[in-house]
């Protein structure tokens, strides 16, 4: 290209960032409080690619859960909305005439990410706006209505029907699917491919009236977990903590206050050895189908006794779980922003290649996006979720993403998966009722923040949002926002940041 094609170029763009809206934006972030912060932002014509505003739109930025745009979109392009997990449980050994399996019975670990758990009547995963995985930074978190153990439940009764009666070996958990990994963002951090109630312990803690102790209960309930809690009924002036510990394997410890108008508050302990909990709870499901099984469920995994990979063609099947289609992972993903999820995604893919390990799961997301057109050499991911260091995108690459999957059959999977503001998911109070944007602005939000123990406030590393808007001359639009590096001294600050995100799709979505 000519020098005199791009100053050409160059000037375009510049003339293209000038709507009538763009005063409006910057009076918004010139702010006091972004006085250090570094903004990106570049909204776009969904079909034409016309630049309607941008700014530093080819900077690199920290881009928090809208990391998991891309992560997502890889997965869908590899599965395909419709693929469902199907998770198998075998007998290793022959069952003889009354029932009795002389031997081992084996699931084999799918990479199915709810594992009947979440699945409601209608077939869907259920989510809440905020997920049990940020029990600890959220007290408005809530549990999802279906029973975790639905799907342990489902393939007891099966094994039931298919004429086991009494189990004289083991039972066991295959999850050598893919290499087990460390995940990226807050929640649970083990990626393995077996997955019971995002392998966590639930507590629920129930206010009763001041001064009395509150009622603790849990979930999944299951005998290799033995809780201790006193919570106490503080007054409605008093704040709202609980705390989880371990005490030593199997043995948690539930302390805290809650305040008597206080809502439900929610806990969570990652468990410590997901295949061993898994184990667990099947052997306790088989026992409530009428199973009799001579291993405890106090017992580990012995991984040792696994059969070969190979071996399975040979043995009976007496149960699957078939999953939702991969779209309402996709949508859980995206609406609840879930990290470990999210995490697990590029294992995923890669073990549908045949392949085992992280990085070449996020490989194979690089080859995706060159194929969606990406400049993929300007961005850096190190997982998938968002919270790794090295996860830095630019706003152009972002849109770019955004407006090849509008090019897609599954563009409607992708899209209708986005949380919508002011409605649910993770943007649900992000603007107020009568906000001219609410119900028009579909997309992922991101934060990342760090302690400054220095100043005794927050560093917000990343606070982003990046999807799908309706302008107010019903012209659709792909945006991506990035602000960088605000200092908060409280959490009304934060807040307030997120508000601004909100104000300034307001501001776009108003635009003529």
């Amino acid at each position: 290209m000519s020098l005199l094609a791009v100053a050409q170029a160059f000037v375009g763009r510049q003339a293209a960032a000038e709507p009538p809206c763009a005063k409006r934006i910057e009076e918004v972030i010139d702010a006091p409080l972004f006085q250090q912060a570094h903004w990106g932002i570049l909204i776009a014509e969904l079909q034409t690619g016309r630049t309607l505003y941008a700014r530093d739109a080819d900077k690199l930025f920290v881009p928090a859960s809208v990391t998991k745009l891309f992560s997502v979109a890889a997965a869908l392009d590899a599965l395909g909305a419709d693929y469902r997990f199907e998770t198998p449980v075998f007998a290793h050994g022959e069952i003889d005439a009354v029932g009795r399996l002389q031997g081992d019975l084996v699931l084999v670990a799918s990479g199915d990410l709810t594992l009947g758990g979440r699945t409601d009547g209608d077939g869907h995963i259920a989510f809440e706006s905020s997920d049990h995985i940020y029990a600890d930074f959220d007290s408005r978190t809530q549990l999802t209505r279906p029973n975790p153990l639905a799907g342990l439940d489902e393939l007891a009764r099966q094994i039931a029907a298919s004429g086991v009666k009494r189990v004289a070996g083991d039972v066991l958990v295959d999850d050598r699917l893919f290499d087990h990994a460390e995940g990226t963002g807050s929640g649970p951090s083990r990626l393995t491919p077996i997955v019971v109630n995002d392998n966590l312990i639930d507590v629920l803690v129930t206010p009763a009236e001041a001064g009395a102790p509150a009622r603790v209960e849990w979930r999944p309930k299951t005998a290799c977990y033995r809780v201790d809690a006193q919570v106490e009924t503080a007054g409605e002036d008093h704040k709202s903590r609980i705390k989880v510990t371990s005490a030593g394997p199997g043995r948690l410890v539930v302390r805290g206050q809650i305040a008597a108008s206080h809502a439900p508050l929610v806990g969570t302990y990652e468990v410590d050895d997901p295949a061993s909990f898994a184990r667990s709870l099947l052997i306790e499901a088989l026992r409530r189908a009428g199973v009799s099984v001579d291993a405890s469920p106090l017992g580990e995994n012995r991984t040792a006794d696994l059969p070969s990979r190979d071996a399975y063609a040979g043995m009976k099947r007496v149960a699957v779980l078939v999953s939702p289609p991969f779209s309402e992972e996709a949508r859980l993903v995206l609406k609840v922003s879930h990290n470990l999820h999210a995490s697990t995604l590029p294992l995923l893919v890669a073990a549908g290649r045949g392949q085992r390990t992280l990085r070449q799961g996020l490989q194979c997301q690089r080859e995706f996006l060159a194929k969606a057109g990406l400049e993929v050499d300007t961005i850096s991911f190190g997982g998938a979720a968002g919270g790794d260091p090295a996860d830095y995108v630019t706003p152009r690459a972002t849109v770019q993403l955004l407006r090849y999957m509008a090019t897609r059959p599954d563009f409607a999977v992708y899209r209708d998966a986005l949380p919508i503001l002011g409605e649910d998911g993770t943007l649900a109070r992000a603007v107020a009722e009568d906000s001219p944007a609410r119900g028009k602005v579909r997309a992922k939000t991101g934060t990342l923040l760090w302690a400054n123990v220095m100043n005794g406030g927050h560093l917000l590393t990343s606070k982003a949002l990046a999807g799908y808007m309706t302008t107010g001359k019903g012209r659709e639009a792909a945006f991506a926002i990035f602000v960088n590096h605000v200092h908060t001294s409280n959490s009304a600050e934060r807040e307030q940041v997120g508000k601004t995100l909100g104000k300034l799709c307001e501001i776009i979505c108003a635009a003529e």
